[in-house]
């Protein structure tokens, strides 16, 4: 197991500097910067992955294209078809590049807070988020969780062999918030026994998960559990290290250590379990001086997760 550093999309050299400073394994690229506006070529794939390793960096994951890839897909619209073969053409080009993992998530209106808020230590700001305040923008959409269903499965039938022959692996997310709709729009990954069902019918080595625990922990109590009960499917590919106080409908952001869950426990499990991916920092609270992707904030946050990889592994040799 190992530590990476994630949720940047420039791979720039200062950026690529810093998470070599922070004696990082690797990067995760979210929806990287580069060109292509229907999907991403193996010269420019190639070419990120170089950058990284220029570093000594390894790429381990891209996560997420831009919801403009595929949202037709999701929604089952009159692009869905002309978007998958493309989407299947970023896959071969990432798997002849040697990146092995690309993570992606099933929400047509993507990631939803109400607000920024000075709750956390010492006033550090942290996102919140309050149902009754959510605003749709419109009318409901008509689709239904089971429309859903359909065009995921759509999605995988055309996706997955695809992934399978080109070595990648596909890592879904939870929805975030995990709420059966949210400003008006339906969601499907939002409870364990949805995730239970789709892994019932994808046994491929190339579906798994990238296990947000801050999602995980958004949904109620029983992280632990949920997360040996995959760990142990080895349906893990990577872990999100971050946590909530709180359940949906209203939580707000935290310090690992100040949320619902034990982060000692978690790693411990993790570690039990044999888990041989990696873990990467997610939200992070802002600190004093922090802007945008919030260095001082992802630096704790870093070292926080190797010291405590690194504390247990000393007790388990010992």
């Amino acid at each position: 197991m190992r530590i990476a550093v994630g949720q940047f999309s420039a791979a720039t050299d200062l950026r690529l500097q810093y998470c070599q400073q922070l004696g990082a394994s690797g990067v995760v690229l979210n929806t990287p910067e580069l060109p292509g506006t229907r999907y991403w070529s193996y010269e420019d794939l190639r070419d990120l992955k170089a950058r990284c390793e220029r570093y000594g960096l390894r790429l381990e994951a891209i996560e997420n294209v831009p919801l403009g890839f595929y949202d037709h897909a999701i929604w089952g619209g009159p692009e869905r078809d002309a978007q998958i073969e493309a989407y299947q053409l970023t896959i071969k080009n990432m798997g002849r590049a040697g990146i092995p993992l690309l993570g992606y998530h099933w929400m047509a209106n993507g990631v939803i807070r109400t607000g920024w808020e000075p709750r956390g230590r010492g006033g550090a700001v942290v996102s919140v988020f309050q149902a009754d305040a959510v605003k749709a923008p419109g009318p409901e959409m008509p689709l239904d969780e089971e429309g859903l269903w359909a065009n995921y499965r759509y999605f995988m039938e055309a996706v997955l062999p695809v992934a399978e022959a080109s070595g990648v692996q596909l890592a879904l997310h939870p929805d975030d918030p995990p709420l059966p709709r949210v400003a008006g729009v339906p969601r499907l990954f939002y409870s364990f026994e949805n995730f239970q069902k789709a892994a019932r019918e994808y046994p491929s080595e190339a579906w798994g998960l990238d296990f947000c625990l801050g999602t995980w922990s958004e949904m109620g109590p029983g992280v632990l559990d949920k997360l040996r009960y995959f760990v142990r499917q080895r349906r893990v590919r990577y872990v999100h290290f971050r946590d909530v106080r709180g359940y949906v409908p209203t939580f707000e952001e935290c310090f690992l250590g100040e949320g619902n869950y034990d982060p000692v426990a978690v790693m411990q499990l993790l570690l039990d379990e044999g888990f041989d991916g990696f873990a990467i920092d997610d939200h992070v609270p802002l600190l004093v001086g922090d802007e945008g992707w919030g260095e001082r904030g992802r630096a704790y946050t870093t070292g926080y997760l190797q010291g405590l990889l690194t504390a247990l592994k000393a007790v388990r040799a010992h």
